[in-house]
């Protein structure tokens, strides 16, 4: 066999970039909080990416992937990455994985063209689960074949051979997931054989066999999907694509895809009925919010407990009449222009009383929270009723301007609004709020304020300065500065855990 086409040995060392970018990542993240290291983790993929996609050779189609919205999806992805160097808020920790997961994944697709189907839509993010969780498993034996072409013999006989040793490698990598699995299922229902794996590290010194194992693992799975996620997005299933761009049957306009409509007078009979109940409500919740509630109030019923109570429920009908709106908007047949002006005029309203409600909501829980202290929980909630809140004034844009795109404006707000919610900084948040409650009250919670993160070491040692009587306050600064010295690696180098020693 002669030697190797162009395109064969440039994808050869996409090999061995990727598997490069595996090492890189097991080295940055197994034994180390994450930190710094996802910023370097990031920019790794990317570098492995852009080569990877940069011109196709061997007769293969140029990359046809310059949108700018997909350029403009790093703005959210380098802050999030950054929230890692800047913050030790738990939670968002958690979240941002998944969410850096995704605007990556979005990107990648946009930039490389591999859906057909514009962003603002939903059936794009199905698209996407597919390209993310099931199409690079499909090309799970590529490195392997690639790399065993560079190895195997040349005479006609060696195919053979090379079958059986991608074979082979693929068996072990499937198998060592489920290995992981069942290895910590059996040593958490035997305690000799956990005994048993806990003595495996003594018999080689200084060397942990599981430590070296995990990392062999995750490094081998992060670069194995790593290429085979880029080359999914590189070379498509030419079956698959002509599923995927199938031409709808318009033989129906009305059951084409299985869409159900709802006769508009039946739908504005609903509002209607909806809405009578909701308008009654909200001029409940006007005395409620300007105090001539508390005259209306059983005999016994004290005005302040009914002011904290109900925020969760006002939530709650806010996230139904959410459902009924985008069924209002989406499932009412259009017919007459009386009809049309009935559904225009019966969702605002109902807009209308829903944000009546999430005002109500906000209010409620902050007398709440100034009874019974501020928790990450109650400050979230706050941020998910205004998010809700400006999700709906867009409705009622989308309303009375068919033409606007709502998913569009939805997606663009979405990703803004969790931007920033990473960057408020919520463990300093609630400190500060219940560093001010303690100063108008008397009263602090030491013991919760103990489980936030580094994020709200500096204010509870403003408060440590200025109150050092306070009961166990002391014993939570250095709980903080504690847990920001134990983790003394570069990779985990982080702004927030560096203030607080």
């Amino acid at each position: 066999m002669g030697d190797l086409a162009p395109w064969q040995k440039r994808y050869e060392k996409m090999v061995v970039l990727a598997l490069l970018f595996g090492l890189l990542s097991q080295y940055l993240f197994v034994g180390a909080p994450a930190g710094i290291s996802v910023m370097v983790f990031v920019a790794s993929f990317y570098g492995l990416f852009f080569y990877s996609v940069q011109g196709r050779l061997g007769g293969f189609e140029k990359w046809q992937g310059q949108a700018s919205s997909g350029w403009l999806l790093f703005i959210p992805i380098f802050l999030l990455a950054l929230t890692y160097t800047l913050y030790a808020n738990i939670l968002f920790r958690f979240l941002n994985f998944f969410a850096l997961f995704a605007l990556i994944v979005a990107q990648t697709a946009v930039m490389t063209s591999s859906s057909t189907k514009p962003w603002y839509r939903g059936v794009f993010y199905i698209e996407l689960l597919f390209l993310a969780l099931l199409k690079p498993f499909a090309f799970i034996g590529v490195p392997f074949t690639l790399l065993t072409d560079r190895l195997r013999n040349k005479e006609k006989g060696s195919g053979t051979g090379r079958g059986k040793v991608g074979k082979i490698l693929l068996g072990l990598l499937i198998s060592a997931p489920i290995l992981i699995v069942v290895v910590s299922l059996l040593a958490s229902a035997d305690e000799i054989f956990m005994s048993w794996l806990s003595g495996i590290p003594n018999l080689f010194g200084d060397f942990s066999f599981g430590n070296g194992f995990w990392r062999i693992v995750v490094g081998a799975f992060i670069g194995c999907y790593a290429f085979c996620y880029i080359w999914g997005l590189l070379f498509r299933n030419p079956k698959e694509q002509a599923s995927v761009s199938a031409p709808v049957p318009q033989a129906s306009a009305l059951y084409a895809r299985g869409r159900i409509e709802f006769d508009p007078l039946t739908a504005g009979t609903f509002l209607i009925a909806i809405n009578l109940v909701y308008v009654l409500f909200v001029v409940i919740q006007f005395s409620y919010l300007f105090g001539a509630a508390n005259g209306l109030l059983p005999e016994g019923a004290a005005y302040a407990e009914y002011a904290r109570r109900g925020f969760a429920e006002l939530v709650m009908v806010a996230l139904i009449n959410v459902g009924l709106l985008m069924c209002g908007l989406h499932l009412i047949r259009r017919t007459t222009a009386v009809a049309e002006l009935v559904r225009k005029l019966s969702l605002t309203v109902l807009i209308g009383c829903t944000i009546v409600m999430l005002v109500s909501a906000y209010s409620r829980l902050s007398l709440y929270e100034e009874a019974y202290g501020f928790t990450q929980t109650r400050l979230l909630v706050h941020g998910f009723m205004l998010y809700l809140g400006v999700l709906l004034a867009i409705a009622m844009l989308r309303i009375w301007k068919e033409r606007f795109s709502m998913g569009k404006a939805y997606i663009g707000v979405s990703v803004i609004a969790f931007v920033l919610m990473n960057y408020m900084n919520v463990d300093a948040r609630i400190a500060e709020k219940n560093i001010g409650r303690f100063e108008r009250t008397g009263n602090i919670d030491v013991g919760y304020l103990g489980m936030l993160s580094t994020d709200a070491a500096p204010q509870l040692l403003k408060l440590r300065e200025k109150h050092p009587e306070i009961k166990g306050l002391h014993e939570v600064v250095e709980l903080l500065q504690e847990h920001a010295r134990n983790h003394d690696k570069w990779q985990s180098w982080n702004l927030s855990k560096q203030r607080a020693k």
